[in-house]
């Protein structure tokens, strides 16, 4: 019988599925890694920065019953390798905790893990707050470059934290879904405003508008070069799938548009236009900030900071056995 990653934020077991808790299947567990100090890493003010109340997810929002699974310890969790198990649970989250009236994505979109997109806002706000002095409690107003069909930073700024949130994004199909997602929630509808990046040559230019002001931008970039890279990076997570069928399932599991998991010259580049392209910008956004996936990608964006003059920080982010961390950069006017 094949083997399937189980993923638990940081610590990983492999089992041998035999039957779920819809009535498919038992699971059986051939090895086991304990769990560890899973969530130690997380910022102490993540509200999921303990175990998933799975049974309080499933009773607001039913389709994710049928993925809920035991672990060797008998308690409830999810496989994370299956895309449909991952967007169940987070639309859960995001009706139950954060309450939405609805919210749906198309097949093939990037779906966004809320604990890890809210670890970012929590550590870009604590930053703003202590650099520039700023009331943690301030309501903030932020530009989300890339926003995606998810839309996921624009509805955690507002639900999370009661931000103002401007999302950009260049792909049609992704424009229309984030809209339809925020018309679905009436508290959302006043706060987010999602803005059609026409030209792709550009991030900024033709979304912030003359005279306009933000506290802050974020940005989770397209980390991967090609489509190749992307999908070696996402099947390398699960090279102890070793049945055919368990690499077939991956390749159904492969989720995300071109434009959100690759573009030409990979996160380096992209942040490395992010840079260049602020300069124009950097008297009406007071903290520009990217995700950095990639450590390698660090020495070619701090040439392109120390070119631009613009001061800057790098925000450590580890979430489980996923080690990330955030760029965050200023201009000397913004003090």
């Amino acid at each position: 019988m094949g083997l399937a990653l189980f993923l638990i934020w940081r610590d990983f077991y492999f089992l041998e599925a035999k039957k779920n808790l819809a009535g498919r299947s038992l699971i059986t567990f051939s090895i086991f890694v304990p769990k560890s100090d899973i969530f130690a890493t997380m910022h102490p003010q993540n509200p999921f920065a303990e175990r998933y109340d799975l049974k309080r997810l499933a009773g607001s929002h039913s389709p994710l019953r049928e993925h809920i699974v035991l672990n060797p310890l008998g308690q409830q969790t999810i496989d994370f390798t299956v895309s449909d198990a991952v967007y169940e649970l987070n639309k859960a989250i995001l009706l139950l905790a954060y309450k939405l009236d609805d919210y749906h994505l198309p097949k093939g979109y990037l779906i966004p893990p809320v604990p890890g997109r809210l670890e970012y806002l929590l550590h870009l706000r604590d930053f703003i707050s202590e650099k520039f002095k700023v009331d943690k409690a301030a309501q903030l107003r932020g530009l989300d470059i890339g926003a995606g069909a998810n839309g996921i930073y624009c509805i955690l700024g507002v639900q999370h934290f009661n931000w103002s949130m401007i999302g950009a994004e260049s792909n049609a199909v992704a424009v229309k879904t984030a809209r339809e997602n925020i018309q679905r929630t009436n508290a959302l509808k006043d706060k987010i405003e999602i803005r059609h990046q026409e030209n792709k040559s550009f991030l900024f230019k033709n979304i912030i508008q003359p005279k306009e002001q933000f506290d802050f931008s974020v940005c989770n970039p397209p980390f991967h070069s090609s489509k190749d890279e992307a999908f070696k990076g996402s099947l390398k997570k699960h090279s102890n799938l070793s049945s055919p069928s368990d690499r077939n399932t991956h390749l159904l599991n492969f989720e995300g548009q071109a434009n959100e998991l690759w573009c030409n010259g990979g996160e380096s580049l992209f942040i490395k236009r992010l840079i260049k392209e602020s300069l124009d910008f950097n008297s009406q956004v007071k903290v520009f900030s990217s995700l950095v996936s990639k450590a390698d990608s660090l020495a070619a964006i701090g040439k392109q900071l120390k070119k631009a003059k613009a001061n800057h920080q790098i925000i450590p982010m580890d979430l489980g056995n996923k080690k990330s961390r955030i760029l965050v950069w200023w201009f000397d006017s913004s003090l």
